[in-house]
């Protein structure tokens, strides 16, 4: 089961709350629970996760933002994705 799929079940189970069996509800929610359960993040270092709160906090921007850039710059500069064009002739505000 994939999680649009429990997403989905979850909601037709709202929608028709009074005619779910109750076994039925159970099931419903042990999938959902099961999947929230097995969903984690990338576990880290305490010393790499504390630098990427502090350098996300300094930054403004969300910790998973920040993570997306630092490893779309490590692809990009290991030749893992090819690197992306900036124009020098536009003008930005120096945002990404």
């Amino acid at each position: 089961m994939t999680r649009q799929s429990i997403a989905v079940e979850l909601e037709s189970a709202a929608d028709r709350i009074g005619d779910v069996s109750r076994a039925d509800l159970q099931i419903i929610l042990r999938r959902a629970a099961l999947m929230l359960r097995n969903t984690t993040g990338v576990p880290l270092e305490p010393a790499t996760e504390d630098a990427l709160n502090s350098i996300a906090a300094e930054m403004k921007v969300g910790r998973s933002y920040l993570i997306q850039v630092i490893l779309r710059e490590w692809l990009e500069t290991n030749a893992y994705l090819p690197v992306r064009e900036i124009d020098e002739d536009s003008e930005t505000d120096g945002s990404a």
